[in-house]
Parts: C-alpha cells; structure tokens; sequence
C-alpha cells in the first residue's frame, strides 16, 4: 500500500469509506466492492458519475467543500461522485444531486469518459458515466449542502474556458480533462 493518506479535513467527509465499485476488468464486465478512500490511495480503476446541469448556454458549476477528502476547495462541474456498491450509475446521480443541492432535475446519460489523474497525495482512475440535464433556473438555485459544496456559480463554455486558462490551479483535474479532451461532447448538449 503507498504511505499516502487524506489529508486531515477527510475526517469530516462523511462518505469517505463508503463501499464503491472497483473495475477489474471493464470488458468482462468484472466488479468488486472496494473503500471508497482505499480506492483513491492505490489508484485503483473504478466506476463514477459526472453531472452537467445547463440553463440556457450556462453549465452549473460548483466549488467543492474545504472539507472533502481531495481537490477541496476547488471548482468542477454541476455534481461529481461514486456509485456504492450494488446502486445504479443513474440512482447515484439522481442521489447525490439531491444530497448536493438539494433538488431533482430529469437526468439524461450522454456517454462515458475514462481518465487517471493524481489529486495531491492520492489518484482518479474513474470510467465516468455522465449525466446532463437543465435547470430553471429563475428558481435560483442557492440551498446547497455547505458539507458538500461551497458556492455555485453558472458559466457559459467559452467563460469556464477562459477561467480555466487564467487559473487552472482553481479547478480540479477531472474538469480540466473534461474541457481540454471531452469539451466538443459536453457542446454539443447545448445544440
């Protein structure tokens, strides 16, 4: 096992050591329940969600709580996270947008993502199922989970772009992949 471990905050972050799906073998369709955490330290590939919530031309971000276990503090897209073990791709999304922000909105699956990055100490090795919707968003959309999420913010593609290039230390690195190689897929659910 690496000597890498969460950083203090982590003990704060409630689902921290939640059962996940770990990949052994994508094209058999071979899964295994591993922890969460363990997961993140041994860079072991696993199953994940990305939500995109879109008003208009305008993508929900969201800045991640000071208290999650990696990349807090940092901004990404509308709603990021697991599946536990034994709970559909779908369930999860529609889950944690609630237990995010607070409200439902009709998901729809647009494709998948693959991608490994290190975040501080520990690693991303996710086959992301992503999930879109759109949102009114004249009810303005302020009653977020403060364990989850830290402020909320609605940009348009080229605005994201241009935070990005003028300080990419602010975002995390699964978004940053997602706008650099995945930017003409996410587009296109604005047409």
């Amino acid at each position: 096992m690496n000597n890498c471990s969460a950083p203090e905050s982590a003990l704060r972050d409630i689902g921290l050591h939640e059962q996940i799906t770990a990949i052994e073998s994508l094209s058999a369709k071979s899964f295994y329940a591993i922890d969460k955490l363990e997961a993140h330290i041994k860079n072991i590939p696993h199953v994940a969600i990305s939500i995109f919530v879109f008003h208009e031309d305008r993508l929900l971000l969201q800045r991640r709580a000071e208290t999650k276990y990696h990349s807090a503090g940092l901004w990404a897209n509308t709603v990021c996270s697991h599946p536990r073990w034994n709970e559909t791709v779908y369930d999860c999304a529609q889950r944690r947008l609630n237990e995010e922000l607070g409200w439902q909105v009709p998901l729809q699956r647009f494709g998948s993502i693959d991608y490994a990055a290190k975040v501080g100490e520990l690693f991303e090795n996710e086959h992301v199922h992503c999930f879109h919707g759109s949102h009114n968003a004249k009810n303005n959309v302020e009653t977020f989970n403060p364990a989850e999420v830290d402020s909320i913010e609605w940009l348009t593609i080229s605005e994201i772009l241009d935070q990005i290039s003028k300080r990419p230390e602010t975002f995390t690195e699964w978004f940053k992949i997602y706008m650099c190689n995945h930017r003409q897929m996410i587009s296109e659910l604005l047409v």
